[in-house]
């Protein structure tokens, strides 16, 4: 019998609370980079990366903020440019929050079901992609 990977279910109230603060999570960020050049301007945006302060490099996560600010505005180029994952995060998001909200009003959740050897090609994947992704704005993009 083939399982599925991921299981929708009624959600328990912990689950609940846990979506429901994922979400909230997500509706800030989103708020935050949509007003980002706004906050910008006024000099209230978050510090700059302790990272690129300490190296004068930037980090694997650098420009991810300007990137959604960017996918805002519907410029794909200058997003990809500071910050290669930035359109599909941005496009994941979105897209988490759609999901969210749906478990928060029918009540129900998911909880993926993958097995180990899956969690670690699955977290293989996510770091690969990070790399990959620095890489091309350290070497190539020159961010």
């Amino acid at each position: 019998m083939i399982s599925m990977p991921i299981a929708f279910s009624r959600a328990l109230p912990a689950d609940r609370l846990r979506d429901i603060g994922v979400l909230a999570a997500l509706l800030l960020w989103l708020a935050y980079t949509r007003i980002y050049w706004i906050l910008q301007a006024a000099h209230l945006t978050a510090p700059p990366c302790p990272f690129y302060y300490l190296t004068g490099h930037p980090c694997p996560f650098c420009g991810g903020t300007r990137s959604f600010a960017y996918m805002w505005r519907g410029d794909i180029a200058d997003a990809v440019r500071l910050y290669p994952l930035g359109p599909m995060l941005f496009a994941g998001t979105i897209l988490g929050v759609g999901g969210l909200a749906f478990g928060a009003i029918t009540g129900r959740t998911w909880t993926p079901r993958l097995t180990a050897m899956q969690w670690r090609l699955f977290w293989v994947g996510a770091v690969s992609a990070l790399l990959v992704s620095w890489a091309l704005k350290v070497f190539i993009l020159g961010n």
